[in-house]
C-alpha cells in the first residue's frame, strides 16, 4: 500500500488490516495511551472543496500521532493560478512528507501519485471517497461484530458515496444494494465489477433494495459542484427518503448511517436521524481513527 487513491485499489487483506489498527488506535485513544507513531512527520492538506470532518479529523489526527499537518487551500497554492499539479506535487514532495486532497477530479489524485514521490491520500472526490468508508465499515464492524454477510443498502444518487461503499461493501464479503433513479445510478465500470460478484444489486425500487438490510445508508440528493441541480433533483429524489417506513422493511436490528452533512426532511427523516443519532456520530468520531490508521499505514 503505497497510497490511497481508491478502495478497488487495496486488497480485502489491507482494508482489513486497517480497519484492525483503527480499532487499536482508538482503544488507546480512548485509555489516554500515547501513540506518536509519527513524530515529526508533514502531511499537506490541499482542499478545492470545503469541509468539517475531513479537515478537522486529519489535522487533530496528526496531532495525536506527533506529527504536524498543514492546511493548504487552493487560494493558497499557485495550483489556484494555474501551475500544473504535476509541478506543485514534484515540489511539495521535497517539503513534506504525504499529502492528502480533496477535491473535484479524481485525475488530479492520480496525477498527484504519478508526479510525486511521497504518498497521498484522496480525502474526497466526485469518483469515491475511501477515508469515509473505511470509517463506515469500521462503524458497521463495532456495531455487528463482523461484516461477512451482511446486507448494506444505499438510497439515493448513485455518486462517489455509492461508488465507495459498492466496492468497499463487496470487497469485505457484504452483500450490497443499491436504491436510485435510473438516470443517477453508480459508475459503469464499478457497477460492472460489482455485478460480477453476484452480490450487487441495483434497482428504483426503494423498499425492494432496503428488504431484510442489516445497514441501510444515506446521502445527500445535491453534492458540492451540483448546487444548481438542487431544484431538479428534490423533484427526482422525493421519494428516496430514509423514513420510518422504508426502515419497516429492514431487518428489526438494523443501523442507520449517513456520511453528513443531512438535509434532514430530505433524504431522511428528522424522526429516523435523531433515532439513530448515535450511530451516525459514531461513524463521524471514527473518521478520525480510520484515518489514523491510514496514515501510519501510509507514513510511518
Amino acid at each position: 500500500m503505497k497510497h490511497l487513491l481508491k478502495l478497488s485499489d487495496l486488497s480485502t487483506e489491507e482494508i482489513f488490516g486497517i480497519l484492525n489498527l483503527a480499532d487499536q488506535l482508538k482503544y488507546e485513544r480512548k485509555n489516554n495511551i500515547r501513540h506518536h507513531h509519527l513524530e515529526g512527520k508533514k502531511l499537506g492538506m490541499i482542499f478545492q472543496k470545503s469541509s468539517t470532518r475531513t479537515r478537522v479529523s486529519f489535522e487533530v489526527g496528526m496531532y495525536e500521532l506527533g506529527g504536524y499537518a498543514l492546511f493548504l487551500s487552493d487560494r493558497d497554492l499557485q495550483i489556484g493560478r494555474g501551475e500544473p499539479i504535476k509541478d506543485t506535487v514534484r515540489v511539495l514532495s521535497r517539503y513534506l512528507d504525504g499529502i492528502m486532497i480533496r477535491t473535484f477530479a479524481q485525475q488530479d489524485v492520480e496525477d498527484l501519485a504519478a508526479y510525486g514521490s511521497i504518498p497521498i491520500i484522496n480525502g474526497l472526490t466526485d469518483y469515491c471517497h475511501p477515508c469515509q468508508v473505511l470509517a463506515d465499515l469500521m462503524t458497521i464492524r463495532e456495531y455487528k461484530g463482523s461484516l461477512k454477510g451482511l446486507k448494506l443498502c444505499f438510497v439515493g444518487d448513485g455518486n462517489n458515496m455509492a461508488n465507495s461503499l459498492i466496492v468497499g461493501g463487496l470487497k469485505t464479503g457484504m452483500e450490497v444494494s443499491v436504491a436510485c433513479p435510473d438516470h443517477y445510478r453508480p459508475d459503469a465500470d464499478i457497477l460492472a465489477r460489482g455485478f460480477a460478484t453476484g452480490r450487487l444489486t441495483v434497482t428504483s425500487d426503494i423498499k425492494a433494495a432496503a428488504k431484510d438490510a442489516d445497514v441501510l445508508y444515506t446521502d445527500v440528493w445535491a453534492s458540492m459542484g451540483q448546487e444548481a441541480e438542487k431544484a431538479e433533483r428534490e423533484k427526482v429524489f422525493r421519494s428516496y427518503c430514509v423514513d420510518s417506513d422504508l426502515l419497516s422493511v429492514a431487518k428489526p436490528d438494523a443501523m442507520v448511517l449517513h456520511c453528513l452533512p443531512a438535509h434532514r426532511g430530505e433524504e431522511i427523516t428528522d424522526e429516523v436521524f435523531e433515532s439513530h443519532a448515535t450511530e451516525i456520530f459514531d461513524e463521524a468520531e471514527n473518521r478520525l481513527h480510520a484515518q489514523k490508521a491510514v496514515l501510519v499505514k501510509l507514513l510511518k
